[in-house]
């Protein structure tokens, strides 16, 4: 984070004091960072500011995960899986098209979250752009009734076998309809079918989120009143802290602008994991009043 960053993060002294988690330990580490360049030496007391700001950024995930229920057996065993697949090794042998990592998988909290939504929106026709190995697909479909449906877009065909393997594993795999290949081929196809979507999960090529977003709005894919969940609208901090972002971070940036300059819809950013931006269309007809 560059110095104007840091100086627009300060509140003054009349200004409200901070109540979240993160506002806090944003304050201690800019009190630190003051006096160490007005050339204070650490003392006992900055040592227990110091402490105290670690404890808030390494605690968080861990509570936050403890509190939320815990995730099935079945998507336990599933991110079991994918942490002892070698993704790498199995790029170098080019059994995968793309490089992939463990870490792209949605997980615990995370799943919970879409499974909730699903559940609480009472959506019962889901499209998945971006799966990797299932367990968002596999959370979500846990949230369905019988009856519910998740299309999930896979890219790679060795991770769709991955996941596929996982989904006949479990009762609710049979909720969920792989389609591979590009997501953008499937949009079109699913629109030509008529299809639409009450529900949507996007966690795919950062570089394409843009294009994807545009696509179920004017392919008509989406559903009266559908939720749209798009992840790592924060990517480790880069769309607003850094001075070199690396292109998904740009690309998450600039997805970013367009959501917010866009007035078809409203969102709100969500600081769960790595960023969740939930999105609506907004109705734009203005009613008027019938004369008296």
């Amino acid at each position: 984070m560059n110095s104007t960053s840091l100086q627009d993060g300060r509140r003054s002294s009349c200004g409200p004091r901070p109540v979240t988690p993160v506002g806090i330990l944003a304050e201690k580490l800019l009190s630190l960072t003051d006096s160490l360049d007005a050339g204070s030496v650490i003392d006992s007391q900055s040592m227990s500011e110091l402490r105290q700001a670690m404890a808030l950024a390494s605690g968080l995930d861990s509570y936050v995960a403890k509190c939320t229920s815990p995730e099935s057996a079945e998507l336990a065993h599933l991110a079991k899986q994918t942490a002892i697949e070698n993704w790498g090794g199995q790029f170098d042998a080019g059994q995968t098209e793309i490089p992939l990592e463990q870490e792209m998988l949605s997980g615990h909290v995370e799943g919970q979250f879409l499974k909730m939504l699903v559940a609480a929106t009472g959506a019962t026709k889901v499209l998945e752009i971006g799966m990797f190995t299932g367990y968002s697909a596999l959370a979500i479909a846990q949230g369905l009734g019988r009856d519910g449906r998740v299309v999930a877009c896979e890219l790679d065909p060795y991770t769709a076998q991955f996941a596929q393997r996982e989904f006949d594993r479990s009762e609710h795999g049979n909720k969920i309809q792989v389609e591979i290949g590009p997501a953008s081929k499937t949009l079109r196809k699913l629109a030509d079918g008529g299809e639409q979507f009450d529900f949507v999960f996007i966690d795919a090529d950062k570089p394409g989120y843009i294009g994807y977003f545009r696509q179920l709005i004017e392919l008509e894919l989406l559903c009266p009143n559908a939720l749209l969940c798009i992840d790592n609208t924060l990517l480790q901090g880069e769309p607003y802290c850094d001075e070199t972002p690396s292109d998904n971070g740009r690309a998450v940036a600039e997805f970013n602008r367009c959501v917010a300059n866009d007035t078809r819809v409203e969102q709100v950013l969500i600081p769960l994991r790595d960023g969740i931006t939930m999105i609506r269309l907004v109705n734009q007809q203005v009613e008027t009043e019938e004369p008296k």
